[in-house]
């Protein structure tokens, strides 16, 4: 992890995210709208984006904490993610676990990859840097 001043906040921040993003994806509040069918149509044309998106997201986020040197561990570690997403959904009689959503998570990690290793990596201590010296810069009356 990068030497960062609020590293445990930022841990957690990160553990809410992942749980976030496992109950969206088991969520059943679509199916209970009245217009379900119409929904489901839709959906299922934005699926594969929606995990491309997600998971290009997530290894941003990661990247932001982390050095470059560990961003494989991210990799490996948001494709297991993606494959327990999917034995959840598996268990879930309104859901569906499918290859092609891991395919569409690699996808969106490569990107996410793409994105830090061009200049996003290490956000977190950019923004972390900004705050405190906004913070140094304030008087105190």
């Amino acid at each position: 992890m990068l030497p960062l001043r609020h590293a445990r906040r930022w841990q957690a921040a990160s553990a809410l995210l992942l749980l976030f993003v496992l109950a969206a994806a088991v969520m059943p509040a679509m199916w209970l709208w009245p217009d379900r069918v119409r929904i489901v149509n839709w959906f299922g044309g934005i699926d594969k984006w929606a995990h491309v998106i997600t998971f290009a997201l997530l290894t941003v986020w990661f990247a932001g904490q982390y050095r470059s040197r560990s961003y494989w561990r991210i990799a490996v570690g948001l494709i297991a993610y993606g494959f327990l997403i999917e034995a959840c959904q598996r268990f879930i009689a309104y859901r569906s676990a499918e290859w092609s959503d891991i395919v569409a998570d690699v996808i969106g990690i490569i990107i996410g990859l793409v994105i830090a290793i061009a200049g996003a990596g290490g956000w977190s201590q950019l923004v972390e840097n900004r705050y405190v010296g906004q913070r140094a810069g304030e008087s105190v009356d």
